[in-house]
């Protein structure tokens, strides 16, 4: 539906423009169509009640229905996520892909879960402890299908980082400790998933991810190479503190497990590259941990070197219920909880979506989040300390084939198998060899690559990856982490209160309007300045978007300009299609924005609003402020209708002074209409004709245009 209007002046504007209006009678009217906007009835809003029950609460309402639609099967699948895949179990096609997956992973975690309880300064035992319950719970509770959830180096480094502050690594308080933060750590894991408060954790963008992780593995790399130099070195997060404390100890160098650590730390690079190089020697790369053991502990059963530790007796069997306790200390160990939890969503939940991609199934990300804490509440019952996904093991599993949590379970049975059985076999485990395992798995996580493509790509976010980086290097992991996170809300918070503002021009031959910068060949009107506000409006951005809306009044340069010639600027339209919030004090700017182009004979025009926007500048009285008439739902309504008014202001003086015997006639004027208006029916079908024609304006004034 269309309307049709028929202004020959507007005599406002005309008296900012000469002060005379007597002859606007004279001038031609000329029908201008446009789509009339909608605009919403008072009854729509004016009644509290209505209002909220339509706009107020449709998030609470929704969820309402939804629980009541809910069936018995869905419940179950809400609160026991392995539901799902056991419902629709085919044991034929998965059992076998679930079995050959799970003794896969299995075999790689052993040895990787006791290195990584050296790296956070347990016992080994812990590592294996900690690969037990969370399994099994997590394999119910969990949603992903693909995942393999335990310890993992970059939590076991935060881990040693707070705790060995506090006690020391030898005493039974470190390891109560350990044990209490996998409690608070799935007790926060637990509530963000309950309360579906993934993301937060949104803010945190991948460039300082990639800083931290890699800043993070060059400190577990040089804190697991005592094991190579034979002799200890300073337990810190700072790599400054490293490599002093290396230097100061270098006339304690034993060549020995130097040797069999580099010999056994090459094999295992080898068989890594060899695994994923080439499929038909995958199986290598998870095989790659337990070759190193192998090796390491058969070279110690024949040779006996008094130089090279091992990791000595280990206690079998299954661990035992007991609750944490020493809760004085939950205090301290808060903001590393919530330091762990943070890295364990962001590893675990960003490959589980990845996984559920690939294998055809969704993933409701706070779902995982409460599968996570449910696994670490429990594993604390039985002497775990924080565990969460590991990228490593959870490709390998994928790759193996496994199809549902049932690779978990397997998992979890060779952990029970080792604990019940095999634990005098890992007593001459060399610890060389054990840290040639957590350097080769933290080798992966150093990201170079990511630093070369944002080089190339975005600037500001290798400037973001560096400062992560260097910060965590030589100020520590907590610093490193604050200081990246806090760039990445400065820039988040800097490029909402400094939002894209583009002038818009007219494509030739279309209707469509598009930014002047991007496409040059877009040309404005004489008279008129075309706005689009690419964000939301509100109190932090409204400043900014005011200054470049007179900065455009005043200067726009770069694109070809048309229509009739006038002096300044009469007519200010803003597109805000991209606008999907506005509030207060965006409303009061707005007001205060039109007195002052009111002052000074401007005009404002709106189009494109959407309803929320529309509702919220009704109820502020802002339409009736500027008038109805001046919002529209197209660009090129709004500039039909302010370009007949430049029109008519620029032809007003001419059209005294224009002798009787000149005026055209009746007939005349029939004939130039009809072509006027056939003209302006093939543009606005979106007919390619003349590029130069433009509606509304007669054909000498396109000439001098």
């Amino acid at each position: 539906m269309e309307i049709t209007h028929a202004t020959s002046s507007s005599c406002d504007l005309s008296a900012a423009a000469d002060g005379d209006n007597s002859t606007a009678g004279s001038m031609p009217n000329r029908n201008v169509k446009v789509i009339p906007l909608e605009h919403p009835a008072t009854r729509s809003f004016s009644s509290p009640s209505s209002s909220s029950s339509s706009y107020a609460v449709p998030l609470i309402n929704r969820w309402v229905s939804k629980l009541k639609s809910m069936t018995l099967v869905q419940w179950l699948e809400l609160f026991v996520p392995c539901s799902r895949w056991m419902r629709t179990y085919r044991w034929r096609e998965y059992l076998q892909a679930d079995l050959i997956a799970g003794i896969t992973v299995g075999v790689m975690l052993v040895p990787q879960a006791m290195s990584y309880a050296k790296l956070a300064g347990l016992q080994p035992i812990y590592g294996l402890y900690s690969s037990f319950v969370p399994i099994f719970v997590y394999a119910i509770f969990g949603s992903s299908r693909q995942l393999a959830i335990g310890p993992v180096a970059l939590v076991s480094l935060l881990v040693s980082n707070v705790l060995s502050s506090i006690a020391d690594s030898s005493d039974e308080l470190y390891t109560e400790l350990a044990i209490l933060l996998a409690l608070m750590v799935g007790i926060f894991e637990c509530i963000m998933g309950l309360l579906r408060l993934g993301w937060l954790l949104r803010f945190i963008s991948r460039s300082v991810i990639s800083g931290f992780t890699t800043a993070s593995a060059i400190v577990i790399a040089l804190s697991q190479i005592k094991y190579f130099l034979g002799y200890d070195i300073a337990r810190s997060s700072k790599i400054v503190s490293l490599f002093e404390s290396i230097i100061t100890g270098a006339d304690e160098f034993l060549w020995p497990p130097f040797v069999m650590g580099s010999v056994i730390l090459a094999i295992l690079l080898a068989m890594k590259h060899l695994g994923k190089s080439r499929k038909s020697l995958r199986f290598l790369q998870a095989a790659a941990p337990i070759t190193a053991v192998v090796l390491g502990t058969t070279f110690m059963k024949i040779f006996h070197p008094s130089s090279i530790s091992v990791v000595g007796d280990i206690p079998q069997g299954l661990p035992k219920f007991s609750l944490p306790n020493d809760f004085e200390y939950v205090k301290s160990l808060i903001p590393t909880a919530l330091l762990i939890t943070g890295v364990a969503i962001l590893e675990s939940v960003g490959i589980a979506k990845a996984l559920a991609a690939k294998n055809g199934y969704e993933l409701d990300s706070n779902q995982e989040l409460f599968g996570l804490g449910v696994a670490n509440v429990f594993g604390s019952f039985f002497s775990s300390y924080p565990t969460t996904g590991s990228f490593s093991r959870s490709a390998v599993n994928h790759e193996s084939g496994a199809k549902t949590g049932l690779s978990g379970i397997t998992t979890g049975i060779i952990i029970v198998c080792a604990l019940l059985f095999l634990t005098e076999l890992f007593t001459d485990i060399p610890l060389c060899a054990l840290a040639a395992i957590v350097i080769s798995a933290v080798m992966g996580l150093v990201d170079y690559d990511e630093a070369i493509f944002l080089w190339h790509v975005d600037k500001r976010d290798f400037l973001l990856w560096t400062i992560t980086c260097t910060t965590t290097l030589f100020l520590g992991i907590e610093i490193g982490v604050l200081v990246g996170v806090g760039f990445s809300l400065a820039f988040v918070i800097h490029e909402s209160a400094n939002p894209h503002i583009a002038v818009l021009g007219r494509l030739p031959g279309t209707t469509v309007y598009r930014n002047i910068q991007q496409y040059p060949e877009a040309y404005t009107y004489h008279g008129i300045v075309i706005v689009r506000i690419d964000a939301p409006i509100y109190f932090a951005n409204i400043s900014y978007i005011k200054d470049r809306l007179r900065e455009y009044e005043v200067n726009v340069e770069g694109s070809t300009r048309r229509g009739p010639e006038v002096e300044r600027i009469y007519f200010v339209i803003i597109e805000m299609a991209p606008v999907t919030y506005i509030d207060s004090s965006a409303i009061q700017a707005f007001k205060d924005l039109h007195q002052e182009y009111e002052t000074r004979g401007i005009q404002i025009a709106i189009s494109n609003l959407n309803r929320e926007v529309l509702l919220t500048l009704t109820k502020s009285g802002v339409v009736d402020l500027i008038g109805k008439e001046w919002y529209f739902v197209r660009v090129h309504d709004a500039v039909q209708v302010c370009l007949q008014h430049v029109q008519s202001l620029k032809e007003m003086p001419k059209a005294s002074e224009l002798p009787t015997e000149d005026k055209p006639s009746f007939f005349q004027r029939f004939l130039k209409k009809r072509t006027e208006d056939v003209s302006i029916a093939k543009l606005e079908s979106g007919d390619q004709g003349d590029p130069q024609l433009e509606p509304l304006l007669p054909e000498k004034d396109e000439k001098n245009g």
